[in-house]
């Protein structure tokens, strides 16, 4: 999974710098919305599992969008979905990716060994120092990178970690002070990557955590506060928070309604941001990695609400009709 959040921190540099991030006026109604989708879900959760102190550990499970397997959805509808409201889910579920790296290494991290963390610190420093003096050479951030992944797995920090901070190593300009371009370090390690990560380590990792195994689990867990939580987080908490804050800030006046998208697609993308699959999945086996059993009924709610979320998204989103060219719609 290191090579996944590699990937990760990638997309996520290249759009801080270059892309969607990149101005204010961007970055206010996806903020909002990524910040809504990660709160009410985990309050939803938490409504149905704040007493239990060992159950309690998996609120951040139906915070997760997995851009994947929701952009997969997405693509079905064709033309159906404004390009907009396509970079709008994209661009959310990497604020989702980018918060569930930062709980991970908060939440879901042991005893920690500062001195590997000052080593893994120093390696970093010399890559940054690499790029700043203008070293392109891809094989050899990958190799010093290395070095870092293997510190902070010793430091007790999850190693995912790791890939995100090499990422942002990575020089992002094939000349220092020039755009983006195709051939800049950042954008042909992203692009190879992305054929790894989709045909290799994603299949691998759904095949290996996917699978639910009713050992154990009892018709009480199944209908219990765990897997209720972590499905109607996903299906209820990530359509009511995105939406909801989405709709807040626009009528406040903060931000507007993504260019030829209607109210109706905004929520049928909401519904979409609900597909937790394989994030979701990775954070409740680090949550419940001693409890096999809570393990298994997170991935019943994981699966269950994921499912739901993304049918409902589709339906939404196909009867749907699209805004004619040239017209923005705005709330209010």
């Amino acid at each position: 999974m290191a090579v996944f959040f590699l990937l990760i921190g990638l997309e996520i540099k290249r759009e801080v710098l270059d892309g969607q991030f990149s101005t204010w006026s961007r970055q206010v109604l996806r903020g909002v919305g990524a910040f809504g989708g990660m709160a009410v879900p985990a309050a939803i959760f938490l409504a149905f599992n704040g007493s239990d102190p060992v159950a309690a550990r998996g609120w951040a499970i139906p915070t997760a969008t997995d851009i994947a397997f929701a952009l997969g959805v997405l693509s079905l509808l064709g033309p159906r979905v404004p390009v907009a409201l396509k970079v709008f889910l994209t661009a959310l579920a990497i604020i989702d990716d980018l918060g569930a790296v930062i709980i991970i290494a908060l939440f879901y991290t042991a005893e920690v060994s500062t001195t590997n963390l000052a080593c893994a610190g120093g390696v970093l420093a010399v890559l940054i120092t690499l790029s700043l003096l203008r070293v392109r050479v891809i094989w050899l951030h990958m190799a010093l990178g290395l070095l870092p992944w293997f510190f902070v797995l010793r430091s007790g920090v999850h190693a995912t970690v790791a890939g995100v901070l090499l990422a942002f190593t990575i020089p992002l300009r094939a000349t220092p002070g020039q755009p983006d371009a195709p051939d800049s370090p950042l954008q042909i390690l992203e692009h190879a990557l992305h054929k790894w990560v989709a045909f290799l380590v994603v299949p691998i990792f759904g095949f290996t955590n996917g699978g639910v195994s009713f050992e154990g689990v009892t018709v009480d867990d199944l209908c219990g506060p765990l897997t209720l939580g972590v499905a109607l987080g996903l299906l209820v908490g990530k359509v009511s928070g995105i939406f909801g804050f989405a709709m807040l800030a626009i009528r406040l006046g903060l931000a507007e309604m993504p260019p030829r998208a209607s109210t109706t697609q905004l929520l049928g993308i909401a519904l979409l941001c609900g597909i937790g699959f394989t994030m979701s999945l990775f954070i409740g086996a680090l949550a419940f990695e001693p409890y096999p059993a809570k393990k298994e009924a997170v991935k019943i709610g994981i699966l269950g609400g994921s499912l739901i979320a993304g049918v409902l998204g589709w339906t939404l989103l196909r009867l749907t009709p699209g805004q004619p060219a040239g017209r923005t719609v705005r709330a209010g």
